[in-house]
């Protein structure tokens, strides 16, 4: 049995509700959180990590990235969505070479781990042909990142040959159990039309696949149309993820809640590209399991941090003071167990309960921006930064330590990085 004793840090766990436990120890055994408690005793042969003065929590969940698009960074501010979908879909993706997703998702992917991301849900819509689709788990599962893969089939209009391919990725590269899980990116009904969607959804179930899907960010008119159609063909109840849930009413959203299906919200993106108001606040009231997503760093921050801030900002400071009850707690709530529930995960990860995965971050405090904090939740969500960042563990496997990244030829992918970009955009 291998064992690691994070010692003496503020810890805070997340479920049911962020609590902070002053001086407490974590106890991870086997890749997986054993104990939480003041005065653990030390187990033979545990590596001991002191965390004196430092936050422990769970590792974030990032519930929606497209993680293939780190080499464009920034390629595309102050832009709209009509922008993006014609700048970076339309001109640059189809440049990409399998080569050039390997190396955007592996950098991105640990960049996650960086900022204390140890989960993420890929959605990946650069999935042209097999070899791409294969540079894009192969990255993910080398960076050591906890992810879904959501793979959105981008071969053609042929839906055999999507039904095909997708069979084909499904049980040739998810047979067994791992770090990395597979889900549809479906294109849905607000994107596609009827027959891709229905196709997507009925797949799904035969793959015994979630599905994540853009639905409700498009418009009131869209976004009514599209769950109707779900709901008229009887797909509601299958467990789907919507993502920029912008449009949908307090009606609405109760039923998404009433079905199972949960949310993704990417704040800073959907402020930044002009997609409607978040929906964070709204969907929690209505009883939705709510998550945060970074969606692109091609037009916004890529750390946690950053979107916790927006969350929290954007409600506080919606009209008529409606999203005053929307609390720093609920931001990082959000960011970790909620992310989970969210992704579909929450028995694997997202918290500190014995018996779930070790997926944990130690943030240090001795820095101008994060020392004298009062309120250590209120000090993640408000203050923190990647900086802060010292220790990540996915699965109880330090990833990240003294911050820097564990077993990473970090330098080697940068200029990987740097030549890709300068070949897709010139």
């Amino acid at each position: 049995m291998t064992s690691t004793l994070l010692r003496n840090g503020v810890v805070i766990d997340t479920a049911p509700e962020p609590t902070v436990l002053d001086r407490a120890d974590v106890l991870v055994e086997d890749g997986r959180i054993a104990a939480v408690g003041s005065g653990l005793p030390v187990p033979p042969g545990a590596e001991v990590i002191d965390a004196t003065g430092r936050i422990v929590l769970p590792g974030f969940v990032d519930t929606h990235r497209h993680t293939w698009q780190a080499g464009i960074r920034a390629l595309l501010p102050d832009g709209t969505l009509g922008g993006y979908l014609q700048r970076i879909l339309g001109e640059i993706a189809p440049g990409y070479t399998p080569d050039d997703v390997h190396t955007g998702t592996l950098a991105g992917a640990l960049e996650s781990l960086d900022s204390g991301i140890t989960t993420l849900v890929d959605w990946s819509h650069i999935q042209f042909g097999p070899a791409h689709t294969d540079a894009s788990v192969a990255a993910l599962r080398a960076s050591g990142v906890r992810a879904v893969f959501g793979y959105c089939y981008l071969g053609g209009d042929d839906l055999d040959a999507f039904a095909a391919e997708t069979t084909r990725v499904r049980r040739e590269l998810f047979d067994t159990t791992g770090t990395v899980s597979m889900a549809m990116g479906a294109l849905g009904p607000e994107i596609a039309d009827g027959e891709r969607a229905l196709r997507e959804w009925r797949l799904a179930r035969d793959l015994d696949l979630t599905i994540t899907t853009h639905m409700g960010g498009h418009g009131a008119e869209s976004a009514a149309r599209g769950l109707a159609f779900l709901e008229r063909h009887g797909l509601m109840d299958h467990p789907t993820m919507y993502v920029h849930a912008n449009f949908y009413t307090g009606e609405e959203f109760k039923r998404i809640a009433g079905t199972g299906g949960t949310v993704s919200a990417t704040p800073a993106i959907e402020a930044a590209l002009d997609l409607g108001p978040a929906a964070t606040g709204r969907a929690l009231a209505a009883g939705v399991p709510t998550g945060l997503g970074a969606d692109t760093v091609v037009s916004g921050p890529g750390d946690m941090f950053s979107v916790m801030r927006a969350a929290y900002v954007l409600e506080r400071g919606r009209p008529d003071s409606a999203g005053l009850a929307f609390s720093t707690s609920d931001a990082l709530r959000a960011a970790t167990i909620g992310g989970a529930e969210t992704a579909g995960l929450a028995d694997l990860t997202g918290s500190l309960t014995p018996g779930k995965q070790a997926d944990l971050l130690v943030l240090r405090t001795d820095t101008l921006g994060m020392a004298s904090a009062h309120d250590p939740i209120a000090a993640v969500v408000l203050h923190a930064e990647t900086r802060n960042v010292d220790t990540v563990l996915v699965g109880g496997r330090t990833v990240k330590r003294d911050g820097v990244l564990v077993g990473q030829d970090v330098p080697a992918l940068l200029e990987s990085l740097a030549a890709s970009a300068e070949r897709l955009v010139g």
